[in-house]
């Protein structure tokens, strides 16, 4: 809703520039996508290898 809001504001005070970035918007999604989904699957194995260390420690405390 804000960013609506904000788009908004800009429309009013420069719509060339609203619309743009209105046009813009879906591509530049388009092009940060694969960063988005390297960091996800970078994240993913950290926490894998973190689960990795920790699983002798966590099954000489015991279960909870």
């Amino acid at each position: 809703m804000v960013k609506f809001l904000l788009w908004l504001i800009l429309f009013v005070l420069c719509w060339p520039l609203a619309l743009l970035a209105l046009v813009l918007y879906p591509l530049i999604w388009l092009l940060l996508l694969p960063f988005r989904l390297v960091g996800i699957t970078v994240s993913a194995v950290f926490e894998l290898l973190k689960g990795l260390i920790l699983l002798p420690v966590r099954v000489l405390r015991g279960g909870r």
